[in-house]
């Protein structure tokens, strides 16, 4: 069988759709699972061996319906569940799975406080979209594959598999779900171990701050990395600590330690670390959780609608430390 997977973004959105991918893929050796995201994303899954072909876009469905409409495809599974990937499925005609956002009870949560979300995964929830096909999720996590060429590049750099080293990711897509620098100072000074810094070129600014604060011990790489490059920098880090974010998903993938630290979203909206089975005590979720006005979003803000950012201000720093050890 032939299967369209759609998710055009983001780093962490597209890395938990690999449990399906691999489900799809292993499924029977005839099974070709393609693929299509955005150009940008292309990194997190073109070393992807269970991926027959990845299609990618700039901006519009159109650069690739042709190609796609000659595929074929038995089954079409709709991960991005929008108005663009409806629009590609109506293209092509062929059936679909689609995926349940919960957008309702997400809006119940962040607005009325009510709490009717399921307790599953979101990994567990891709996998209902394939379930008709007797499917499950087989417990081995996440997947995230490095071409060869990237243990070279990280051979280059001033740092050792040898020497333990722990990550701090600095930033995030919202400024709401961002680790505060003076936060990461703080943690940062009381670590043993040196410290990496990792992120985007948006957060070069923030990680000049973090690194003067820290001092001798930190190590600022933030926006000297390609996404693969960052990868395999956690892959060999001893623990990794991280807002609700992409190299989140990207260390549990390597079944990495990982300390979140959560701000305005919460780890019930279901994108929580997902490590594989047996690794789940490696996952340590910190969180302000007295705070009535979390969650105060489903995604995140530009600045604290309250204006206290008491969900990150709040945050108990030496049990950070001691989960860093």
């Amino acid at each position: 069988m032939k299967f369209l997977i759609i998710r055009f973004s983001s780093i962490g959105d597209i890395v938990l759709t690999t449990p399906i991918i691999r489900a799809l893929a292993t499924a029977d050796e005839d099974n070709e699972v393609h693929f299509i995201t955005k150009e940008k994303f292309s990194d997190t899954l073109k070393n992807n061996p269970n991926i027959s072909k990845l299609y990618t876009i700039k901006k519009e469905i159109t650069e690739v319906e042709d190609e796609l409409r000659d595929e074929n495809y038995d089954y079409i599974i709709d991960l991005h569940h929008n108005l663009r990937s409806r629009r590609l499925i109506a293209k092509l005609g062929r059936p679909y799975k689609y995926f349940n956002k919960l957008n309702y009870e997400k809006w119940l949560k962040v607005n009325l406080k009510w709490d009717i979300l399921p307790d599953v995964h979101i990994v567990e929830r891709y996998m209902d979209t394939i379930s008709f096909l007797g499917l499950k999720y087989d417990g081995k996590g996440l997947d995230y594959y490095l071409e060869d060429s990237t243990e070279k590049n990280f051979s280059k750099l001033n740092i050792t598999k040898e020497t333990a080293y722990n990550v701090f990711v600095v930033g995030g897509a919202h400024n709401t779900k961002q680790i505060p620098n003076d936060i990461l100072i703080k943690i940062g000074k009381k670590c043993k171990n040196r410290i990496v810094l990792l992120g985007g070129t948006e957060d070069i600014e923030n990680a000049i701050e973090v690194e003067k604060g820290i001092g001798a011990n930190c190590f600022n790489l933030v926006g000297k990395t390609n996404l693969n490059l960052s990868a395999i920098i956690i892959k060999y880090a001893s623990k990794v600590l991280c807002p609700d974010t992409g190299l989140m998903h990207i260390a549990a993938a390597f079944g990495k330690e990982i300390i979140s630290v959560w701000g305005n979203t919460i780890p019930e909206f279901g994108m929580y670390a997902l490590l594989p089975n047996g690794k789940e005590k490696l996952n340590h979720i910190v969180e302000v959780k007295s705070l009535k006005c979390r969650p105060c979003s489903k995604i995140g803000y530009n600045s604290c609608p309250k204006k206290h950012f008491k969900c990150m201000k709040e945050q108990d720093i030496d049990k950070i430390v001691s989960l860093l050890g």
